[in-house]
């Protein structure tokens, strides 16, 4: 696939259907359930459901929960689902096999692991991080140092970062992708940063995963968390990931000591002994039917490369911006993510004052992109299922629900539960 853009046809709809059928990935789209006449570019906050999903999910309630109930942990192997689920995403994130295990949500396993990263580094009492990181890692966080009254939960901007790393920071806590700005960290400057000041690294990698190239071993990461129903397609609510560097697997202990995390669960003794390995750091009953759902998101990449996947990723996101930066009357619209794809997740974001009624007028046209506070438009662009004539006809609806003042009704000022 090129990705030098050809500025001459960038208002010419043909040359975006020219570019689809020159797309490597372009057969992926008819896997995934799409609604007609509609451009889903909400894939960063919710992934399309594939079409496997569904007979999958129906034949594992019939055959096995229907027709096995209990006996289908063993019979149809949900028991080890966690672990084959992970093995089969290490690939995925530069991780190994037996690395990753998938267990609750990501802010439970933020959890696990942060309090299991400060009791590795217990003589530090800094849990450093960035101001503006996605809320439920910063309220994570808070909550950890509740519990303990010595822990201090320290915030800079993200260009203090490396020079915040003190002495006293037992543990840095990053998103890799930002969740509104798109941004990418340099993991591997900022993870040996930390290092060479005695701190340990966790990283958030739920905009990330499935979605551009990620080396959590080269980089030699200590802790990883991710979600399941973004770029993975696992579907709402969908399980999540812990990965933690083998080497200090058997020193790790989460906080959360559950029966699935102990050495012998079955065994039923009142003392807690941890697992061996990624095994601890489960927690409750694996959610079965969650992780059969995201079975078929993760089939999806099997010998898929992921630096193609963000390469088309970062050639839908150049076109996007380019189109709208470029039209006449644009003014009040002020890019809200870095230009250069390089430096930028799988999504493009766009700040205007009137951000929320035009996300919401763009869905009544059937353009389903999101909003975050104060004035952010997010639009995802997973490589499997977006097409390039989904941006032509993306942006040419933005300029136009903007240029007619169309999001000007109370229809869409009016604030909805979900945004």
């Amino acid at each position: 696939m090129r990705i030098l853009i050809d500025q001459t046809r960038i208002n010419d709809r043909s040359y975006y259907e020219d570019l689809d059928g020159e797309d490597e990935f372009a057969a992926f789209r008819d896997r995934y359930v799409t609604v007609p006449g509609e451009i889903y570019l909400d894939g960063n906050s919710l992934g399309l459901p594939p079409k496997s999903t569904l007979t999958h999910l129906d034949s594992n309630v019939r055959d096995g929960w229907g027709s096995r109930g209990i006996r289908a942990w063993m019979e149809c192997d949900w028991i080890n689902l966690p672990f084959k689920l992970g093995d089969s995403v290490a690939p995925l994130i530069g991780a190994s096999a037996g690395e990753i295990v998938f267990a609750d949500s990501t802010s439970v396993n933020l959890f696990k692991v942060v309090s299991a990263a400060v009791q590795l580094n217990d003589s530090r009492k800094v849990i450093l991080t960035e101001n503006g990181n996605f809320p439920t890692d910063e309220y994570v966080l808070q909550g950890i140092s509740e519990f303990r009254d010595d822990l201090e939960v320290r915030a800079v901007s993200r260009d203090n970062i490396a020079e915040a790393l003190k002495d006293d920071v037992s543990v840095l806590v990053l998103t890799h992708v930002h969740y509104k700005t798109g941004e990418i960290f340099d993991m591997e400057h900022l993870t040996k940063t930390a290092h060479k000041q005695g701190s340990l690294v966790v990283w958030d990698l739920s905009h990330s995963a499935g979605a551009i190239p990620v080396a959590l071993n080269d980089c030699g990461v200590d802790f990883a968390v991710g979600c399941g129903y973004k770029y993975l397609c696992g579907g709402p609510g969908a399980p999540a990931f812990i990965y933690v560097r083998r080497e200090i697997q058997s020193k790790a202990l989460p906080a959360i000591a559950a029966w699935m995390g102990h050495k012998a669960p079955f065994a039923f003794d009142s003392l807690y002994e941890p697992a061996e390995g990624i095994a601890r750091f489960q927690s409750g009953t694996p959610p079965a039917l969650g992780l059969i759902a995201l079975q078929n998101g993760v089939e999806m990449f099997r010998n898929l490369k992921i630096e193609a996947l963000a390469n088309k990723s970062r050639l839908l996101g150049d076109l996007f911006i380019e189109r709208l930066l470029a039209a006449p009357k644009m003014a009040k619209i002020h890019l809200g993510c870095p230009r250069d794809s390089k430096s930028r997740g799988c999504q493009v974001s766009f700040e205007h004052e009137n951000s929320y009624a035009i996300v919401r007028a763009l869905i009544k046209r059937g353009i389903v992109g999101d909003f975050r506070a104060p004035y952010t438009m997010r639009f995802g662009l997973p490589a499997l299922y977006t097409r390039f004539v989904d941006v032509f006809d993306a942006t040419t609806a933005i300029l136009d629900v903007i240029n007619t003042r169309e999001w000007d009704s109370p229809e869409f000022t009016k604030q909805v539960a979900v945004t």
